[in-house]
């Protein structure tokens, strides 16, 4: 690609695309946002059993929320998906629909020769992802997940920490992620939709135990739990082990306390964490160090972890190597999806 800006189109005005996408992309060089597309009746069913007879109704509420959101932040407004992916003046897309959207819509633009960043979880299990990559690879195109909480600074001072020994022989890791219920109509209690706590706040989780346990970490054990007369999972745990025997327990859910936390207990000391997944634009993350009563309170600069993943997203385009690495962890991570669903309901 040439040393103009990458032009990213947004596939649907959804909630976190106007509140953290859009923001970011604001602040990153090299990338300029073209536009917003919305979906025609016809293309709100793809992936799903069937249109619905409210479909032509929601389809021109996001006609309307897609000419909001082009008033607000620029960019022109595409009236269905395909005249967006059939635009020659699009170079990739940001895709924040709900996860059984995904697949469909990621490979229809790799299709139509988009780079793509998906909202996370990229697909709804390993074989979905494995052809996304495998597509992506044979076209020469970027993938990204957008697990955005693994560019913040603080992790970086998390694996530093305890890479230099400042909690003494690591006993266990602790990751919890959980979040109070956010209403039936929400699409993470549908299963039509891909909803589940597993995919959404179980994914982050997941992801945190990888990159402190390494490539090799592998889930030992696992459980999910069901509630409120929903077909899908409200939360669940796991405990991982890497190559080394290190453990990471983790702990998600979507009708739970708040909580997103992590919790390193060591031989000398125990290091805390309180916004480790879900730090916004502006916030000062803390750590607090403690042993034998004694404890340290360690304030870390704020950072922009949504902004640096765009940024990563555009090393993919530019780098054929970053964008191999990229692609490994995708199926690494979703590996570890599969392998907890196996784990949980092999039982």
């Amino acid at each position: 690609m040439s040393d103009r800006a990458v032009r990213i189109a947004v596939l649907c005005p959804s909630e976190i695309a106007k509140r953290r996408f859009m923001p970011a992309l604001a602040k990153v060089e090299g990338a300029e946002f073209a536009g917003i597309g919305c979906a025609t009746p016809e293309e709100r069913a793809v992936g799903a059993s069937s249109v619905g007879p409210d479909a032509a109704e929601r389809a021109d509420r996001q006609l309307a929320a897609a000419q909001e959101f082009a008033c607000e932040f620029g960019g022109r407004v595409w009236e269905s998906f395909e005249a967006l992916l059939a635009d020659p003046a699009v170079d990739a897309l940001y895709i924040p629909l709900p996860p059984a959207l995904h697949y469909p819509w990621a490979k229809r633009a790799l299709l139509a020769g988009k780079h793509v960043l998906m909202e996370k979880p990229f697909a709804m299990d390993a074989a979905q992802a494995s052809e996304l990559v495998a597509l992506s690879d044979e076209r020469g195109l970027a993938v990204h997940e957008n697990y955005m909480f693994a560019f913040h600074s603080q992790i970086d001072y998390l694996q530093r920490q305890l890479a230099e020994g400042a909690v003494g022989d690591v006993r266990c890791i602790q990751v919890d992620f959980g979040f109070p219920f956010r209403g039936g109509s929400d699409f993470r209690y549908s299963k039509d939709m891909g909803g589940g706590a597993l995919l959404d706040c179980g994914g982050y989780t997941l992801k945190l135990a990888s990159m402190l346990l390494g490539p090799a970490a592998k889930v030992t054990a696992a459980s999910m739990g069901y509630g409120r007369g929903f077909e899908v999972d409200l939360f669940g745990s796991a405990t991982l082990e890497g190559e080394d025997g290190a453990v990471v327990q983790v702990a998600f859910g979507m009708d739970n306390d708040y909580r997103c936390d992590v919790d390193v207990w060591g031989s000398a000391a125990t290091l805390r964490s309180h916004r480790i997944l879900t730090a916004p634009d502006g916030f000062a993350p803390a750590f607090e160090l403690s042993s034998n009563g004694q404890v340290q309170t360690v304030s870390l600069e704020p950072d922009d972890s949504f902004g640096k993943s765009i940024e990563h997203f555009l090393r993919c385009i530019a780098d054929d190597a970053v964008a191999a690495r990229q692609r490994e962890e995708i199926l690494r991570q979703a590996a570890l999806v599969d392998d907890f669903l196996q784990a949980a309901t092999s039982k």
